[in-house]
This record gives structure tokens, sequence and C-alpha cells, in this order.
């Protein structure tokens, strides 16, 4: 990997790690004020897949002998869009952001930020980012399994997450 790669790689591991402590924060919150957590069987699936999409770009990168690689600008640009709207999603739920689901009865839907146009718009975020990331690594088969993995897994999570919203909204 090559200075920028890796340096891209560092950013996204730091990334995620402050993201989940975000998340340990507000879930702690959260628990406190009654909140209930829907869904926890799957979510080590979702650990895994994410964890393991790091391990695969590196690997791959590792594989291609990939250090002499030109940073795509116009991948860079969408991968900074990208970002700003994963903050976006992050900042619009604010104390209710979570990689879990974990729903707090009383509480109103939010439906600000990008919430008002689209209902799941953090997983929309993260398809494109598995997607975008690793064509910038130039690392296709990561680019092509992984947002096939995160979408089978959207498949058992965004019902979940809506079953566990319209309990919450029934409450209201």
């Amino acid at each position: 990997m090559n200075w920028w790669m890796g340096l891209l790689f560092v950013f996204l591991i730091l990334q995620r790690l402050i993201e989940l402590g975000i998340a340990r924060s507000n879930e702690s919150w959260m628990k406190e004020q009654g909140a209930i957590e829907s869904g926890a069987e799957h979510y080590k699936w979702f650990v895994l897949t994410h964890s393991l999409f790091f391990v695969s770009l590196w690997a791959e990168a590792q594989w291609k002998g990939l250090y002499q690689l030109e940073l795509n600008i116009y991948l860079f640009i969408l991968f900074v869009i990208t970002q700003l709207l994963r903050i976006w999603c992050i900042a619009s739920l604010g104390r209710f952001w979570n990689t879990k689901i974990i729903i707090l009865p009383g509480a109103n839907l939010v439906r600000k930020g990008p919430y008002r146009f689209i209902k799941h718009p953090n997983y929309l975020v993260v398809l494109l980012e598995l997607i975008v990331i690793p064509l910038m690594f130039h690392t296709y088969i990561t680019a092509i399994m992984f947002p096939f993995l995160h979408l089978l897994l959207l498949r058992v999570r965004i019902p979940e997450e809506e079953r566990a919203l319209g309990e919450l909204e029934k409450g209201q």
C-alpha cells in the first residue's frame, strides 16, 4: 500500500473506533432513560462483516501489490461526500444514533436532516462507502463482495428496525 492508501486506511479505522465510542455512550444514555434493544441476535454479523471489510481491503491491496497507485480524485470526492453524509446522519440523530437498534419509548421519531427524505439514509451511505472505498484502493473483489453482504444483512436489519420503530410510533 502506498502512503495515501495507508493514511486513508488508518483514518477509516480511527473513524470507526470513534463512532463505536459514540455509539456506546449513546447506548448507555438511552438505556438509562429506559431504552430497549431490539435485534441483538443479528448485530454480531454486522460487526463481523464490517471488521472483515477492513481485513479484505488490506489483504487484497497487499496481495495485488498496490504500491504505485495514484489517488483518483473523482472517487476521493465521492468518498468525501459519503463522509459528509455520514456525519449528517449521525448529527441528525444526535443521542439516538447507534450501531444497534435501540428504541426509547416515548421518544419522537427523528425526521430532520436526511431522515426527512428517506427512512434509513445511514444504510445507504454505508453501502456507498463499501463500493467507493474499495474502488479507490483498486480492490475489486472487496468492492463486489461487501456491498452484497451488507445488502443481505439489511434484509434482516431493516425489517427488525421498522418493527421496533413501529412499536415506538404506536406508543405515541
